[in-house]
């Protein structure tokens, strides 16, 4: 019986390291900058209805754990017609998938006031918050607040204190990623690189990086540059996805899928013709 029970342990751990005792893999997706208007100037948006209409049927069709939306949703602040019909086409999402949109420079004004996030508020949704899906523990930030919050310097105190407590429950959640998802990339080069219109200001970009490290956060998914960067300050990685709508470099509009396994979490931009026919990362 000792020898029975020694082999069937033996068999049980074999398949649990070739991945057999392993959940199934968890699945999300992030569109950048659909930014309706940005083509032609404010004049009209049917580039950007048909980019959006191509990545929500990919949406759709991959079924993903959640889909996330990281901010600059239309270009011109405060348009109803193209929030209008950015709302439209994001209607169309499967009520299975959660989906989740976050605020970018376009939404809430370069420089954002009181009645501009107020208006975002009303609108689309909270503008920072956190969510559960899977293993993901997702912290979303307004990063246009931290870009510059002179002119809604209550609503930024505000954020900076939830974010403080957000981050200790994380810590305390299981959660085996925590992740956040924010507009502004903090960098696009190296931590120390002076302020400019890429990145957020370096007095509060080491205030919350200084944050996420003490957190456990190692990844930080933004949008913002219209091109894909991925860079480093210690453990934490911080990638700008490249755009829904108009791209500013060779990669073309699409999508980036990220999957999490007991490996980890990896992620890969992929542009519209190149999209996988199942969600995973080749």
């Amino acid at each position: 019986m000792k020898t029975k029970i020694t082999v069937l342990f033996a068999i049980v751990n074999a398949f649990a390291i070739a991945g057999f005792g392993q959940e199934a893999p968890f699945s999300f997706l992030m569109l950048s900058d659909p930014q309706f208007g940005m083509y032609a100037s404010d004049k009209g948006f049917v580039r950007e209805t048909a980019n959006y209409e191509f990545a929500v049927a990919a949406v759709n069709r991959l079924k993903p754990g959640f889909v996330i939306i990281l901010g600059d949703l239309i270009n011109k602040t405060g348009d109803s017609a193209e929030t209008n019909e950015f709302l439209r086409i994001s209607h169309k999402i499967d009520p299975s998938i959660p989906v989740y949109y976050l605020p970018g420079n376009h939404d809430v004004g370069h420089q954002p006031t009181s009645q501009t996030i107020a208006a975002y508020r009303q609108n689309i949704g909270r503008d920072y918050y956190s969510f559960h899906a899977g293993p993901v523990y997702g912290i979303v930030l307004d990063s246009t607040l931290i870009l510059d919050p002179k002119m809604a310097e209550p609503e930024y105190q505000e954020q900076i204190s939830w974010l403080k407590k957000e981050l200790e429950s994380a810590k305390t959640s299981g959660a085996t990623q925590i992740i956040v998802f924010q507009h502004h990339p903090y960098f696009t080069d190296n931590v120390n690189e002076r302020d400019q219109w890429g990145n957020i200001p370096m007095e509060r970009r080491h205030l919350i990086l200084d944050l996420l490290h003490a957190s456990g956060v190692h990844y930080v998914f933004a949008g913002h540059l219209h091109k894909n960067i991925c860079v480093r300050d210690g453990d934490i990685e911080i990638t700008a996805s490249g755009p829904v709508g108009m791209p500013f470099a060779e990669d073309g509009s699409g999508i980036r899928v990220a999957v999490i396994t007991a490996k980890g979490l990896q992620h890969r931009y992929y542009e519209f013709g190149k999209l996988p026919d199942r969600l995973e990362i080749k």
